[in-house]
Order: C-alpha cells, then structure tokens, then sequence
C-alpha cells in the first residue's frame, strides 16, 4: 500500500472549521463531501456545535477520535494555534487556508509543519483548494460539487486555477481520476503526488500545473520511475520575466530557467503544453485514446482547402502521412465520387453527407496499413448535420479502443454542437484542425520509445580533483585559475593539450621549448576574467625571443589596465590548428541543481543563443540528442563539401563533464569554451571552473 493511500482514500475525514452559513469554504467543503458520495466518517468541527447540513458538530477537535484526513479551513493564525492538536489526531492535515509564505508568513508555515512532524502526520498545503479522489469517492474542495470520474489526474499548484480546471473538465466531459492541489508545498510536494498517481490504477494520463520546482532532482528521478503506460502533460508558468516575477509572488516560489525547465521535461518525456487549451486538447486526447501500432496517418475531408491545411500541419509536426496510391483507391474507391481524389488527403467532396463519411471511416478503421486517422468535416449549407452527428458518435464508439481517430469540424453552429456532444461522449473532437493535429502529434510523441541508457561511472583521478578543490577552498578562493580548471579537467579524461605555469621569463622559454613551438601565452590571474580586455594574452609565439617579448608585453598590459590585480603566471600552452569551435558548460540551477549546456562557440552562443540543456549527470545517448539539438548540428555533421566532425569525441566530453559536476558538488559553474573539434579528436582550449565556498 502506498503511504499516501490514507489520503486519497480516506476512512474518516475531519473539517475543522465547518460552517453553518451557506457559500462560506467552510460550508462547502461539507457540502462538496457529501454530495460526492462519501462512504467514511465525517467529523465537524465549530466551537458553536449544532449540525450543519444534517451532520452533527463537535465543538473541539478533543471531542472526536482519529482520521485520516483533517481539513483546515479557520484563519492562518488559528490554524497555527490548533496545528498541534489536530496533529495529534490526523494522518494528513489539508489546509486550505491562505495567508502563509505566500505572503511572506514563512515562520507560521514552518511551525505547522513542525507540529505535524512531531506527530508523525503531514500537511497538503497549506493555500490549497483542496483533494478530489475518485477512489474514495471524496471531493474536499471548494470548487465545483460534480466532478465526473475518470482517468486523469490533476496536480496543481494554483489554486484558483485548479478549481477553474474542474469546471473546464466538466465542461469537455474529461473523467478525473483525482485532482491535487499543493499550494505553498510546506510539506507535501508534487514528487510524493506523482509517486501515488503512477501506482494509482485508475490514473492512465496526468496533467500538471507547475509555478516552481524547489526539488527538481528528486522530480526528474521520480519521473525516471514512472510505469510507460503513465503519460504526463505539464504546463509551466513563468516563462517571461513578468511571469517569473508574478510566480515568485503569487506561491512564494522561484520559477528557474525556462530553458532549464524545457530540457527537463524533454529529457524525463514530460509533453509540455503552452496553453491551458492546448493542455486540455492532449490530455483528452490520450485519455481517450489507444497507442498509434505505426505511422500511417489518413486524413479524410469533404473540403479540398480544409485537407490542405491539414497536411500542412501533418508535415509541420512531423506526421506521416500514408502515400501508397494504390492501396488507398483500394481501399475508398467504393465510397470515392468520380471527381474525389484518393491522394492523402482523402477528399470525399462537398457532396460527402453522413453515408460517405460512415462507409469512408469503416475502410480507415479496417484496414491494418492505416494506423490513425484525421477525420475533417467542412459545413454545407444544406447538410443534415444531425445525422452526421449520430453517425461519427456511432461510427466510432464501434471501433473505439481499435485505433487514434480525431475530428476537426469547421463551420457554425451545426459543427459547435457536433464537436460538444462528441466531448459529452469523450471523443477527441476539435473547432480548428490545428488543434486537432497537434494532439495526434503529442499523442504520438507520447507513446515514444523511450531508450533508458545506464550512467556508467568513468575512470577518474577524484584525488587528484579533490586535493586541487581543497586547496582553493582552504585559501577561501572561489574561482580556480585556468590552470587548475585544465589540470582537473585533464584528470576527468578530457583532451587537454600540454600547458605549463611560468613564474618568469626563463621558464616561460623552458616550457615553451618543453611544448614545442608555436605556443599561446596567457595571464593566469584571479582577479582578471577576461584576459584579452586587457591584452593578457599573445598567440602564435613561434620561437624564444617572441616569448619573451610576449611576456613583458602581457606583464606591462596587465600592469596597466589591472593594476592591482595579483598575477599567479603565464601560463604555456600547445597553439592548436584551426577546427570548429565548441561550448561545454555546467551550471547550478535553484530547481535542478547541476545543468549541463553545449552550442557551437562564437556568434552561435553569444548572438543566436543556439545552446541545448540537460539536467546532470546523462547517458552518452542523452548527450548525443543534446548535440544532434541545435540548429547549428549541420555544421558538426559536415556541410558543402566540409567534413564530418568527430561527434564521439564532443559526447564524450559531455558526458564526462555531467559525472564531474555531479560527483564534485562544489563546482558551481564550469566552462570550456572553446572546446576544439577536429575530424577526428576534441580539445580543450580554455576552462574556466567556479567552487561554492562554504561561510
């Protein structure tokens, strides 16, 4: 049994602070509780007693015996004050009360979560609408008492908008198998929900609305755990800066990098929706909706320009559209008018009515070689529109299960009611056949193969590592100089090219000899990031007397433009032939700690911003997608006569990377950049590494 069963099926409930007035929270709740068929014990709780809506009301929470679910819903203050007692008496406590972090109370969140933990009981909230489970049944929210059952559940952390979600479901007929609202998450997160819905029988697809996520790590390996046949949607807020800003206020939470945020999802197969419309078109469509057995889309149409915009969108995401010629007369010529034409888009003609529409979907749905099918409808003037309603409703509940089919009518009203009443019967049905595409694009996208990949830890010298962190740390340093970042970055296994630290001008000479002509020159200092500001640095030194004039030159540059700046060197390093500059780095996100970040150097990554995401550590397989993601993969993979660039060697120096920092939790940010790729090989030019030194 999972340990939040108690909560989405509870024995007994608790409402503390019920209501006698009508259209107070408190009065709902009660109300929403009994309406929706709960089986359990109801306790009220109000200090004047009586009943209240036909139940008894015990005046102190003394008075009853344990639950499994308490629900607060007096003044934050109170709430506080009773959070001990309570305690002592629930399993879970939700608190629906406001006035908590959200508003800057964080001391008065803290102590409700400490009086649940002394108890052993955990709190939901609190700033939460509430729980609807249809395992219980028990709607305790209150928003809407009728919520209809079935497959989707719901987490959000909106709660305003979580309650506007219930009535949105109820609006397109979508079943809920529970709906979750986390609040301020004080105790209680989205990670343990999505823990309970993915063993949750009754839960096929789940839709979440996210502001911030303080544990994005633990949220990546939870959803690394989910059983294939779970499907989740996401919508994230936050995606401007005006929106980051209004989440920090609304739930007191951070909302991290949208970028960062995009590649998690695309990296743990989360479907990221970013509209509320576009959210409640895929999770209906993969609630109701079998897996695609193959690619093989048909579009069938009674309007030449609706097909049209159809393939259009077909070809936009990437959806096949089947094209054998034959096999399609084959199949519709006894439903295909002389001018109709069997080229996908099938196009029944104007003259299409229900008969052609049912005889042309009974062939898509029989025959094996189509595995989905778009089924569009243009209004005629002078259509029996109530018949074609009943066909398509009867038509496809007659296959339903068999194969993906969804509708797209377009016109007036006729074709509204249509689309509702085939929403009523939860059929994927749509006013725009953009949308319609998109869902059978996500649903496809959704039932993926997905190649798990293990993470192999790879040979490094982490005493070597760990004695160059220590070091910096010991001196209170929280910038490592180049020299360092290299020397590390040679112990994970990374090509870097030989380089010495010079003191003076006679070993500048040594090492350069030591390396072998031509050689770069550059000052190594912690004060001075960008070196070339301030002229620190020369290149191509091809012989002893040119690295001597480049030391004093660097030294009085230095001396010049960063006069206080304390110079640890020259450093000596091996000048490399010209290749297809490259950025590898690393940072630390708030919501998922370690993130790793590849693009092409130059104007790719400062100009374009043409850089892909993944949360550390990956596979080599993710770090290959990360590679293959950029606009810019062609010049990798060899262009107008260019030859192909070792890919191998960029994977695998991302991938070394990852288990760096996520094994070194004190490398706050890392960069090499340029990393050199050559047809063969890939080498570290300069390195840059920053530590988190503890105050």
């Amino acid at each position: 049994m999972h340990p939040l069963e108690s909560l989405f099926n509870p024995q007994s409930v608790a409402v503390i602070g019920a209501s006698h007035h009508e259209g107070k929270i408190g009065n709902i709740v009660v109300h929403n509780i009994i309406v929706s068929g709960y089986k359990g014990k109801i306790y009220l709780i109000n200090p004047k007693g009586g009943k209240i809506l036909g139940l008894p009301v015990y005046k102190s929470i003394d008075d009853i015996p344990s639950v499994d679910v308490a629900v607060i819903v007096v003044p934050a203050k109170i709430a506080v004050e009773m959070a001990d007692k309570v305690a002592s008496k629930a399993k879970y406590i939700i608190v629906i009360t406001s006035g908590f972090s959200e508003i800057g109370n964080i001391d008065m969140e803290q102590k409700l979560v400490e009086s649940a933990r002394k108890h052993g009981s955990r709190i939901l909230g609190p700033n939460v609408f509430g729980i609807f489970s249809s395992k219980a049944p028990i709607n305790a929210t209150f928003g809407p008492a009728e919520i209809k059952k079935g497959n989707i559940g719901v987490i959000s952390q909106s709660g305003a908008l979580g309650i506007a979600m219930i009535g949105k479901a109820a609006e397109d007929n979508l079943g809920l198998s529970a709906i979750v609202s986390i609040g301020n998450k004080a105790d209680l997160s989205e990670v343990e929900i999505l823990s309970y819905l993915f063993q949750d029988e009754l839960t096929k697809v789940i839709f979440m609305y996210i502001e911030g996520l303080e544990n994005g790590h633990e949220f990546m390996e939870i959803v690394k755990k989910k059983p294939e046949e779970k499907k989740i949607i996401a919508l994230k807020a936050g995606r401007s800066r005006a929106g980051a800003r209004a989440v920090a206020s609304h739930t007191g939470s951070l909302a991290g990098s949208d970028e960062i945020f995009d590649a998690a999802f695309r990296q743990a197969g989360i479907l990221r929706a970013d509209s509320l419309e576009d959210a409640f078109n895929w999770v209906a469509t993969i609630a109701a909706s079998p897996p695609p057995k193959g690619e093989n889309v048909v579009i069938i149409t009674n309007g030449g320009g609706l097909g049209v915009i159809a393939a259009d969108a077909c070809e936009k995401y990437g959806l096949k559209l089947y094209d054998d010629m034959e096999m399609l007369q084959k199949i519709f010529e006894d439903v295909m008018p002389e001018f109709g034409s069997y080229k996908n888009p099938v196009d029944l003609t104007g003259q299409a009515g229900a008969r052609e529409y049912e005889l042309a979907l009974r062939r898509a749905f029989e025959n094996d070689a189509i595995h989905a099918i778009l089924a569009l409808y243009c209004e005629r003037g002078d259509a029996e529109l109530e018949s074609l309603m009943n066909t398509l409703i009867r038509v496809h509940k007659e296959y339903e299960g068999k194969k993906p089919a969804l509708y797209a009518l377009f016109g007036g009203e006729g074709t509204t009611k249509i689309v509702t009443e085939m929403k009523k019967d939860r059929i994927p049905a749509f006013y725009e056949v953009e949308d319609a595409v998109s869902s059978l694009h996500v649903l496809y996208k959704a039932y993926e193969k997905r190649e798990e990949e293990e993470i192999e830890d790879i040979e490094m010298d982490d005493d070597a590592i760990r004695k160059i962190i220590d070091a910096a740390i010991n001196e209170g340093r929280s910038r490592l100089l180049s020299h360092e970042a290299k020397e590390i970055l040679l112990h994970a296994g990374l090509d870097v090219p030989p380089f010495r630290l010079a003191g003076n001008i006679d070993e500048a000479i040594e090492y350069a000899n030591e390396i072998g002509y031509p050689v770069a020159m550059k000052v190594v200092s912690e004060d001075i990031i960008h070196k070339t500001d301030v002229g620190g640095v020369v290149l191509n030194v091809e012989n002893d007397e040119e690295a001597i004039d480049a030391y004093e030159l660097i030294m009085k540059n230095c001396h010049m433009h960063a006069r206080r700046a304390r110079i640890e060197g020259i450093e000596i390093t091996k000048m490399l032939p010209p290749g297809t500059e490259t950025i590898v780095g690393a940072t630390t996100d708030a919501s998922f700690g370690k993130v790793l970040m590849f693009g092409l150097g130059g104007i790719y990554v400062e100009v374009l911003k043409d850089v892909s995401f993944r949360i550390a550590p990956i596979s080599k397989k993710e770090a290959e997608k990360m590679v293959r993601e950029i606009d810019s993969y062609p010049i990798l993979a060899g262009i107008r006569g260019e030859k192909r660039k070792d890919i191998n060697a960029i994977i695998d120096s991302i991938y070394r990377i990852g288990i760096l920092v996520n094994k070194f939790g004190e490398i706050s940010e890392l960069d090499i950049n340029p990393l050199i790729v050559y047809e063969k090989g890939a080498k570290v030019v300069d390195a840059r590494i920053m530590i988190k030194v503890k105050k």
